[in-house]
């Protein structure tokens, strides 16, 4: 261990360099004496002496472990860790804390910990092979050492792949028959007379040469299915030069469903080159029996690599090996490298679904909101009506009741007094009109309405209100309403505030994916929550309208503790102060420190409460003020006074230069909304429906879906067309979110429409 290691030790132990004279660290660090040195200064370790190294070895490997994945300092790793280690989540580290991590973005700090996982779970992987191989007393001190010294998880798992518990193969019969001499004879490739030398081997089990020959090839068909060389190349081969085909399945191939998938009835293509969306496409045809796929390299060039890498002769012996070869890879090797070439495709396929997935979600959360406002919503329909419900501006419902302005019925007389009369009793500011059937119809009928007063008109989204309003939330919410109210009451607060009630709703039911069930479920769930979390508290929410399920997005609160919240507060009343959180049962400093700052309390007595400037941080505002000699309050938003202060003047111990300048950006504009206010979109009047449309039509419309091919775009109507990534614009896209995003107003043309398969294709190249 060299001396600048235990000096690390004592920092991650928090032992003060100071305390050691140089001499006395020299002395004991020739005798390797380190503990002692800690005992004889009278400094008690933090843990048990046994543990000093291990932790201060795996802490270095872990680091070392991500820099080969990032290009980030070890300095910055290492509090990083440390942070994740006290428990601070990432939005809390990335906001707060950037003086430790040398201003690490959320992005990178994600990043950090997953490798930091991935590490974690290296190493247990690592102490399982290593216990299963020594249980079975063959573990080595050759083999002990590279698996202890790999990093590699395939590269772990050829090296345990001898020692696997498995079913019994052809081989370990051949071995139960005496017949892995006569393999290993063979494999060195010396022997002359293969039969005589297998005539050898006859015994009760064993009754002709050529028996013994095949088990002797079925011995070596499976070293060489372990040769890690040979797997190892295998895998770079298929890598680079596998194809994948699809093909129909004849009893299906004329099914309705099977249509769908009709250009995957015979495919092939490169498997490096297809695109995520393409290979899970044709996944998905597999996974519902409509298709058959594969995964293959040239089996020639395959074998020829094998031969070359194994057979070092031209006798008998090599004949035999080269059997053996063309059996492993027909038999064992094919099959299972082109099986991890498939894994691996899917989980770039998977990595690239969740990204266009989890960059929708969070557009779709950010979106501009209209702000606390009284709002009429409607969730339009036909025969069964609109439903009706007026919100107050913290989205309570005041009223409800349906109204049948459309075919059958056709009351539209009727329909207009009410609207009228609901917009005055109700003091209506806007009105929230879904965008599912009859939505269109819906939107005519409101704006023919003379109004007192001028009201804004519009449609959002109606995707996931179904899955709301049939939810537990809320029945718990609204139990004496049925769906039908719910669902219209959710239509109307997503106006109000998309993030707040869109976090409601399970993301994968908000329609903004690709593929969403096709993919790894685990990791998109973890990755849609990371996303609804860093969306969540980038804006900061108001503590005392916030919901249950938008609180526990919340650095630090989570589910239960955002319980406690929401009761404590219906039991007292309204929080004053950030302070009072701390009186909320269960929440703890820990969790105040990671809160805190994320919550907003409006018109509360300290104005920072209603900002982003962290609790830990108010006396250092404070003391700017006074040194300004004027108040905190009239401090806050005085552009003139901020302009004077110094950052470097404030800085210390805890709260570094980096910080000082995030509190002087607060203070200039707090708790600012770092969403646009929400804006009325008008679609073309003369479409209401896919009849309505003609080849050349330029449009307005709302981009609101992303893929990987293209993105779909609103045009008022039911069906969403298509804007190919090739038609986005002029020259190659590589990515479709460099040139729109979610609920971006675009002008498209359309360029084919097919009514039969309610499809409409569209360019924004006009």
């Amino acid at each position: 261990m060299y001396l600048s290691d235990f000096l690390r030790l004592c920092e991650i132990s928090n032992i003060p360099e100071r305390h050691f004279h140089p001499h006395q660290v020299t002395f004991y660090h020739q005798k390797k004496q380190y503990n002692d040195l800690l005992f004889f200064y009278g400094i008690p370790p933090p843990f048990p002496k046994r543990m000093y190294f291990s932790r201060l070895k795996f802490q270095m490997n872990t680091i070392k472990y991500i820099q080969q994945s990032l290009n980030i300092s070890e300095k910055s790793i290492s509090a990083t860790l440390d942070l994740l280690a006290e428990d601070c989540t990432i939005p809390f580290i990335s906001r707060y804390r950037k003086d430790r991590t040398g201003n690490l973005d959320e992005t990178q700090i994600e990043q950090i910990a997953k490798l930091s996982k991935q590490f974690e779970d290296l190493v247990k992987r690592k102490e399982s092979i290593l216990k299963s191989i020594e249980e079975q007393q063959a573990l080595t001190p050759e083999l002990h050492q590279r698996i202890q010294e790999s990093f590699d998880l395939q590269e772990l798992e050829d090296l345990y792949l001898p020692f696997k518990k498995r079913k019994k193969t052809k081989a370990d019969a051949a071995k139960e028959k005496g017949l892995e001499p006569l393999a290993r004879i063979i494999m060195s490739q010396k022997a002359q007379d293969i039969r005589f030398t297998a005539s050898k081997y006859l015994n009760d089990q064993v009754s002709s040469e050529e028996e013994a020959l095949q088990g002797a090839r079925d011995i070596m068909a499976e070293w060489i299915n372990e040769n890690m060389y040979v797997r190892k190349n295998l895998r770079r081969l298929f890598q680079r030069k596998a194809v994948i085909t699809s093909k129909a399945v004849k009893a299906k191939k004329e099914e309705e469903e099977a249509q769908k998938f009709s250009q995957y009835f015979e495919w092939e293509e490169s498997l490096n080159r297809a695109p995520s969306h393409r290979l899970l496409a044709m996944l998905r045809a597999e996974a519902e029996g409509f298709v058959k796929t594969n995964i293959g390299i040239d089996k020639d060039e395959a074998i020829e690599f094998i031969e070359k890498a194994i057979i070092k002769s031209n006798n008998e012996s090599a004949e035999q090996i080269a059997l053996a070869i063309k059996d492993s890879y027909k038999r064992l090797l094919e099959p299972a490298i082109s099986n991890e070439a498939l894994q691996e495709a899917k989980e770039k396929a998977d990595k690239k679904a969740i990204e266009i997935f989890s960059e929708n979600l969070s557009q779709l959360l950010l979106a501009p909101p209209l702000g606390e406002k009284r709002i009429l919503a409607i969730d339009p329909g036909y025969r069964s009506g609109c439903k009706i419900v007026c919100l107050d501006e913290k989205g309570d419902l005041l009223h409800n009741e349906t109204i049948y302005p459309h075919a059958p019925q056709n009351e539209s007389g009727m329909a207009m007094k009410k609207i009228r009369s609901m917009v005055n009793a109700y003091n209506i500011e806007a009105i929230s009109i879904g965008n599912g059937t009859a939505s269109r119809e819906t939107e005519f009928f409101i704006k023919k309405i003379t109004f007192d007063k001028p009201l804004q008109v519009f449609v959002v989204s109606e995707a996931g209100a179904s899955v709301y309003s049939a939810s537990k939330m809320a029945r718990d919410e609204f139990p004496n309403y049925d769906v039908t109210v719910r669902g219209a009451v959710s239509i109307g607060r997503r106006l109000a505030d998309p993030l707040a009630e869109l976090v409601k709703i399970d993301p994968k039911s908000i329609g903004v994916g690709q593929y969403q069930h096709d993919v790894d479920q685990t990791q998109l769930k973890n990755e849609l929550d990371t996303t609804v979390m860093k969306c969540v508290n980038s804006v900061g929410i108001n503590l005392n309208t916030a919901s249950k399920a938008l609180l526990s997005y919340v650095s630090g609160i989570g589910e239960k503790m955002a319980e406690n919240i929401v009761n404590y507060r219906a039991e007292n009343g309204a929080f004053e102060d950030r302070k009072q959180l701390k009186k909320v049962p269960r929440l703890g400093e820990k969790a105040f420190q990671q809160a805190a700052a994320f919550v907003r309390i409006h018109h509360a007595k300290n104005p920072l409460d209603n900002s982003a400037v962290h609790p830990e941080a108010y006396g250092i505002v404070e003391k700017m003020a006074k040194d300004l000699g004027i108040k905190t309050n009239e401090l806050i938003a005085n552009k003139e006074k901020i302009a004077l202060i110094r950052p470097e003047q404030y800085v210390t111990g805890e709260i570094g230069i980096l910080s000082i300048k995030d509190i002087l950006k607060e203070l200039e504009k707090p708790g600012l909304d770092p969403r646009k206010a929400a804006k009325v979109f008008e679609f073309d009047p003369k479409v209401k429906s896919i009849k309505d449309l003609k080849t050349g039509m330029i449009l307005p419309g709302i981009v609101n879906n992303i893929t990987a091919f293209g993105c779909f775009v609103d045009l008022g109507i039911k069906e969403s067309g298509l804007v190919h990534i090739s038609q986005l614009k002029e020259g190659f896209v590589s990515d479709v979110n460099e040139v729109v995003k979610l609920h971006q107003h675009v002008q498209v043309k359309v360029t084919d429409v097919d009514e039969a398969r309610k499809r409409v294709q569209l360019s924004m190249i006009i």
